[in-house]
């Protein structure tokens, strides 16, 4: 009975979860604070890990030993402790979330990594995963890559993969697929992968290791493979047909030009390789870039392999027991969001922080370089900020909004007082970019402008859905309230004001935001209610009280808010998951940002985040509440539920002790 008792959900109308003492609530920003104080570096600046499902530790060791080569002493055996234990006990397999549905690639992948560490294929895990695998149709049913990946081990035909042709390089601008046309990760990705798909070699694979026993029928055998789920008539049949006559011409296409191609391509990655931080600072592509030379023939010891290995190393993290490897870094984004939070709790030692994050930011403003984004906007100037430690060539929007307005925000609360940098020039040149970058249907997208071709996400190698870069609610909003801080309103700026727009008309039946980059509608319509609180949209307006309503309806009974990554369906909803704490913290903010700290559902609020802080003054959270590509690709960043509630639990406290109800910052 007494465990029944403690893991009984508090109901709403409990005094337990709606009792709010601002004693207690200093008490938990001062206690977030020091913890956070704790965990930054001593340049000012903080990285917390960035955690994806399975399928890159898998793709990490099946790399190695394509090329034949071994991680560092023990490495491997820590990555295999830390697949069994994502391993679901429900179904078998894996998830791409944590205690999500069971997914073929991630499954087969982390399968073939296990069994190539040394697992035995009889046990009890392995088996478990093997028959959930044959159960849902066998491997035959994964998506492209993890197709690609089998091919490239000779366990697929390479008719099983969709043919990209290396030829493409050679396309113009105006032909219906174009490298301008797709998004940055897909670019970055696709070009080494043209190369590779080009010459189809072998791996090395010393081990000998093979994953026949995930078919259901021998994949030779296989006439048809999947689709894309996205996929509607008549793009289907189009490009079905396409790729049907490339897989028969590709390999009779004339040698010349397909040299001129690769040499093309190889120029192309060679240009944006990016040092130590590897081609476009993801993981995926940088892989690929390493790949294509050894495929050339360049020797291991040649300096664009040896610094794309290291680009690739510096994504493991290890434990001492276990390790994984990430997707990217995330020092810029990281450091901005934790600045904002330091500002909002303020105190000598919090704004310290704040600016000593913003002062490492300062020099990494990217103010020399055009990157792909140029090519749909030539005349504009670059003064952007990338995710990453650097990414020159691709700067993002949203990272670019988050830094001016930490950075706007330090010298409003401080003044260009005595220590205090003047952030002024990196704000303008960040402003100039970002305007620039305004989409013609006046939004604002993550990384180029215009990036809205949509029948490309129908070719057969878009299976994820997901080539493209269009623009965003998330992201319009953050411009939004970027420029609405700087002093701009809707009569002073069109941009503003087409911004503005844009985000009214997006909003859903229900009275949220789609979110694109974060888990879903309860991101996205935090972005949205701060951008319209920012930009002077009257709080009583139809379309904020709807969006209220909305946030107080779907809160949760112990007084959080979560939702489940099931709301990225093709048809997307709302679909309420577990409370988190960063989840929480964007309602809260959302629904403080339009006035209503004094409504009970923020109380009830920010006593979850109270009674759910940690005795080390942060939050743990292992659901994943961040986007890479809807229904494909999630995200857990270590660092939301460390500085979203702290921020959450400072606004409601300053609110309450001041003399206004009214934000007065962009976020």
């Amino acid at each position: 009975m007494r465990e029944a008792a403690a893991n009984k959900v508090e109901t709403l109308q409990r005094p337990k979860t709606r009792d709010v003492s601002l004693d207690d609530v200093e008490r938990g920003v001062q206690s977030a604070t020091r913890a956070l104080t704790e965990m930054t570096q001593a340049d000012g600046h903080i990285c917390f890990e960035l955690e994806a499902d399975a399928t890159i530790p898998s793709e990490y060791i099946l790399f190695h030993q394509f090329r034949g080569t071994e991680p560092r002493d023990g490495l491997e055996a820590k990555i295999g402790n830390y697949l069994r234990r994502t391993q679901s006990k429900v179904h078998g397999g894996w998830s791409l979330v944590h205690d999500g549905p069971f997914d073929m690639s991630a499954s087969v992948k982390a399968y073939f990594a296990l069994k190539m560490i040394g697992d035995d294929i009889e046990a009890p895990h392995m088996r478990a995963v093997r028959k959930a695998i044959l159960q849902r149709g066998g491997a035959a049913n994964a998506n492209v890559f993890t197709r690609i990946l089998l091919a490239l081990y000779g366990e697929v035909p390479w008719t099983a993969v969709p043919v990209m042709p290396v030829e493409v390089m050679h396309l113009p601008k105006w032909f219906p697929f174009h490298l301008d046309k797709v998004s940055y990760w897909a670019r970055c990705t696709m070009v080494p992968l043209f190369v590779i798909q080009a010459k189809k070699p072998r791996a090395k694979n010393p081990r000998g290791v093979g994953v026949a026993e995930l078919f259901v029928t021998p994949p030779e055998s296989v006439r048809t493979w999947p689709g894309s789920p996205h996929a509607t008539w008549p793009w289907t049949p189009i490009f079905g047909a396409i790729d049907r006559v490339l897989q028969k011409t590709q390999d009779h296409f004339p040698k010349v030009p397909r040299q001129r191609a690769i040499d093309k391509a190889v120029a192309w990655v060679s240009e944006r390789l990016n040092g130590e931080d590897g081609l476009g600072a993801i993981f995926p592509s940088m892989v690929n870039s390493v790949l294509m030379y050894e495929v050339l023939g360049y020797p291991p010891d040649h300096p664009q392999v040896k610094i794309a290995l290291e680009a690739i190393e510096k994504l493991v993290a290890e434990k001492d027991d276990e390790a994984y490897v990430q997707p990217c870094l995330s020092p810029v984004w990281d450091t901005a969001l934790t600045s904002h939070a330091m500002l909002e709790a303020g105190g000598a030692q919090a704004e310290a922080n704040a600016r000593a994050g913003l002062d490492w930011l300062k020099p990494l403003q990217i103010l020399d370089i055009k990157g792909d984004w140029a090519e749909t906007k030539p005349n504009v100037r670059p003064g952007g900020w990338a995710f990453q430690y650097a990414n020159p060539h691709y700067p993002d929007l949203d990272d670019t909004a988050v830094v001016v307005m930490a950075m706007d925000r330090a010298q409003r609360q401080h003044g260009l007082v005595s220590g205090m940098p003047d952030y002024s020039t990196s704000i303008a040149r960040a402003r100039e970019w970002v305007e620039g970058l305004q989409s013609a249907d006046g939004g604002w997208a993550a990384f180029d402008a215009d990036n809205n071709h949509h029948y490309l996400n129908h070719i057969p190698f878009s299976d994820h859905g997901a080539l493209l870069d269009p623009p965003t609610a998330d992201v319009t909003a953050r411009v939004v309230s970027m420029l609405s801080q700087l002093g701009e309103t809707r009569e002073t700026s069109r941009a503003l004001d087409r911004g503005v727009t844009y985000l009214l008309n997006d909003q859903e039946k229900d009275g949220s935001w789609y979110g694109r980059w974060g888990m879903n509608f309860i991101y996205g319509t935090w972005s949205v209610l701060c951008a319209l609180n920012a930009a002077g949209v009257d709080p009583q307006s139809p379309e904020i009280r709807k969006a209220v309503a909305w946030l107080i309806r779907i809160q949760n009974p112990d007084g959080g808010w979560g939702e489940d990554a099931s709301s990225y369906k093709l048809n997307p909803e709302f679909e309420p998951g577990y409370s988190t704490a960063s989840q929480t913290a964007w309602a809260l903010l959302a629904l403080m940002a339009v006035g209503e700290v004094d409504d009970p559902a923020v109380a009830r609020g920010v006593n979850y985040l109270m009674r759910t802080q940690g005795t080390d003054g942060l939050w743990s959270e292992e659901r994943y509440t961040a986007t890479g590509f809807p229904r494909v690709f999630y995200l857990r960043y270590h660092g939301y539920p460390k500085f979203f509630p702290l921020w959450a639990m400072a606004r409601f406290r300053n609110l309450k002790k001041g003399n206004s109800r009214q934000v007065q910052f962009g976020m």
